[in-house]
């Protein structure tokens, strides 16, 4: 697929915008952040009573869960929007990277605020690399350099957006069962083969890490196949 900010008959790109193929770099970095929301979630279980954290502790990473579940929706709709080929994609894409850097921001200056928290260079230096690509995938996806052009697909109708949320919350959970159950296999018999040592329940920790990976891996690869899927099979011609 070319990009719409090339010139017809010179094949060349105009100065001042980026090429085409940086179009979908906002799509990989939507991917990836929704990835690690779920991992995010996935490795939150100890959560559940337990009463021993402080309260300004145990709070902020509630309340990190519950950003990790809106980053997660927010992003399934925006992934309907991208596979649907929507020229809106790149207005909303900008709004949720926008509220994802205000929360980078906000949950950074918690942490500094709080005297319960140690500071870190390095979580420091992620939420600088986060609000950096972001930046990067706002400047991409600005106005007036050909994204909504590149995303859109006027000679069909894509399926209701409604539908590919519906498509992508059902692979999810089919595919972090499958991930889950996949991966835990996995790592027994990788278990087993190793001889990992099972004292103070070693060989289960590692077994479970390995389930943890594939619930993971399995959740997005089965919600962007199942939207994939639906965009495939429903999209039909504008009469």
């Amino acid at each position: 697929m070319t990009s719409s900010s090339e010139q017809p008959g010179t094949g060349q790109t105009p100065a001042g915008r980026p090429g085409g193929d940086l179009f979908y770099v906002p799509v990989g970095w939507l991917i990836f952040v929704m990835a690690w929301s779920v991992y995010g979630l996935a490795s939150a279980w100890w959560l559940v009573g337990n009463s021993g954290l402080p309260d300004k502790i145990f709070n902020f990473l509630l309340g990190g869960l519950v950003a990790n579940v809106i980053i997660i929706l927010w992003g399934l709709y925006l992934l309907g929007l991208a596979f649907g080929r929507s020229g809106r994609f790149p207005r909303h894409f900008t709004v949720w990277q926008i509220a994802l850097i205000v929360w980078v921001l906000a949950r950074q200056a918690y942490v500094l605020v709080v005297p319960d928290f140690v500071f870190s260079a390095r979580s420091l230096g992620i939420s600088a690399i986060e609000i950096g690509i972001g930046l990067l995938c706002i400047y991409l996806l600005r106005g007036g350099s050909g994204a909504e052009t590149v995303y859109a697909k006027p000679q069909t109708e894509a399926p209701p957006v409604g539908a590919s949320i519906a498509a992508a919350l059902l692979g999810i959970v089919l595919g972090a069962v499958v991930g889950a159950v996949g991966g835990f296999l996995a790592g027994s018999v990788i278990a087993d083969v190793a001889e990992v040592s099972c004292f103070e329940g070693g060989c289960g920790y590692f077994a479970a890490f390995f389930g943890l990976g594939g619930l993971v891996v399995g959740a997005i690869a089965g919600g962007i196949l199942a939207v994939w899927l639906v965009h495939r099979r429903r999209r039909k011609p504008v009469t």
